[in-house]
């Protein structure tokens, strides 16, 4: 990884009292997952407004994942949890900052008016300040389309700012997240609480996540390695991002086909041959590349079950000054590429039932940036086929999502000038870049069998940037 200098000054012993004395930013060392790790490591509080429907799905994940949680005393939270099968601890609303907490999960899912939203306040208040270095705070609420009133609507959409808001408050390497779950999906939440308790979410803040009527049932799961006898194609996956996406989704269990343009295959190779996965060199701008794509898979594993588009490139320059080769092949390969692949294997029915299609896409194409007019519009059309998809790949029993990088720490993102490399860094909650094991972490909640529930979702994966935000 492409050494951050500035992190390291700050947080060096004279450099960290020099920092502390002027306000300079001082970045946390984030919690990040290594394999064998619990689910999280410390307390969680868990609590509700009243007349919530998620408490208790909550509390049996929790108990599932061996959390130690604690509620309050006389809630309805206790009673659900209890029904539940979690043996929670006491929690003292009294006992002021004394009491350390890894996590902060509130049910919001009870608040039906404006004026409930107090409950926000009486449960954080007293508690935000006790998160601890790299904490969670994870509020669940409905999807104010679905809500039976304009005014349950208007207060589940308040949510939203409140999770940002907080996300930018904790700081510390915490992060903050909102969830909505439509109901009928209250039995779907397990791989997004586990993500985004545990420190594969280490880079993402401040998001909204979606959980929908899942396309399939979930079969039972080896949480260590969800991804065992799967299937998954990985393009662009001879080097960084695409690189991590490979071993983390080799990690969790699957058989990774990497591809790439035959020029990387050496590196390609040295990829998968770490990891035990197999190759498949070729250009996906090809006429022929979405049948030969579709044969590989059918000859080799009898279909997939997991295509993550990482294929990407980008060819900067002010739009009066672009040429048209720089559009059109930049467009095909980020873009057309990608919707041209799924219509071969969905049309010859080789995506298995429960599959996964995730796409790659970027902060640039949420805000745009300036000399890169093609790379905002493919990244934003990654984000258009996630929205206009969802619905019709639901129906063959597959979902869709994306992924939306901000700052990471790349060779690409080493190679620009100082100060926009260190404007991208700091521009944050985090205040820092992310890694690509970041972006991985994320593919691989999308990828997981327990992730039927997530379909449409775009999450940014940029440590709650201020671009865009």
């Amino acid at each position: 990884m492409p050494e951050d200098l500035y992190s390291q000054i700050v947080n060096s012993r004279i450099g960290g009292l020099v920092a502390g004395n002027v306000g300079l930013p001082q970045p946390v060392e984030l919690d990040r997952y290594e394999k064998g790790e619990p689910l999280i490591e410390g307390e969680v509080l868990l609590g509700a407004a009243p007349g919530g429907r998620l408490s208790g799905s909550i509390a049996r994940v929790l108990a599932g994942a061996g959390a130690s949680v604690r509620t309050e005393l006389e809630s309805e939270v206790r009673v659900a949890a209890g029904e539940a099968g979690l043996d929670a601890g006491i929690w003292n609303p009294d006992a002021g900052a004394d009491t350390r907490f890894k996590a902060l999960v509130f049910d919001a899912t009870g608040i039906s008016e404006t004026a409930e939203l107090h409950e926000l306040w009486e449960f954080f208040q007293p508690t935000i300040r006790s998160v601890e270095l790299s904490g969670r705070v994870i509020v669940f609420g409905s999807v104010p389309e679905s809500c039976g009133s304009p005014r349950e609507a208007t207060a589940q959409r308040a949510l939203e700012g409140f999770s940002r808001a907080v996300g930018k408050e904790v700081r510390k390497g915490a992060t903050a997240q909102l969830v909505q779950v439509v109901r009928g999906a209250e039995g779907a939440i397990d791989s997004t609480l586990r993500f985004l308790l545990s420190p594969r979410s280490a880079y993402v803040s401040g998001q909204v996540a979606r959980i929908v009527e899942p396309v399939a049932e979930t079969p039972a799961l080896d949480w260590d390695r969800p991804l065992s006898g799967k299937v998954a194609l990985v393009t662009g996956a001879s080097r960084g991002i695409g690189a991590a996406i490979a071993d983390v989704l080799s990690r969790d269990g699957a058989h990774v086909v990497g591809l790439d343009v035959p020029a990387l295959e050496h590196d390609l190779r040295e990829v998968t041959g770490q990891i035990g996965g197999s190759v498949l060199a070729l250009d996906i701008t090809e006429d022929d590349a979405p049948a030969r794509i579709a044969d590989h898979l059918a000859e080799a594993h009898e279909g997939v079950d997991i295509v993550v588009h990482n294929a990407g490139v980008t060819r900067d320059k002010t739009l009066g000054r672009m040429d048209a080769e720089r559009w059109d092949l930049l467009m095909d390969i980020n873009l057309s590429a990608q919707e041209r692949i799924d219509d071969g294997l969905l049309e010859r029915q080789l995506i298995r039932p429960n599959g996964r299609l995730v796409g790659v896409s970027s902060i640039s194409g949420i805000a745009g940036n300036a000399g890169q007019t093609n790379y905002s519009t493919s990244k934003a059309g990654v984000i258009g086929r996630v929205e206009s998809m969802a619905g019709v790949v639901a129906g063959a029993g597959v979902t869709i999502n994306a992924v939306a990088p901000g700052f990471i720490e790349t060779a690409m993102t080493q190679a620009m000038p100082v100060p926009t490399r260190e404007a991208g860094r700091r521009m944050n909650s985090m205040l820092q870049g992310g890694l690509p094991l970041d972006v991985a972490e994320a593919i691989a909640w999308f990828a997981s069998p327990a992730s039927a529930g997530v379909n449409g979702n775009v999450v940014r994966v940029c440590g709650q940037s201020l671009i865009g935000a």
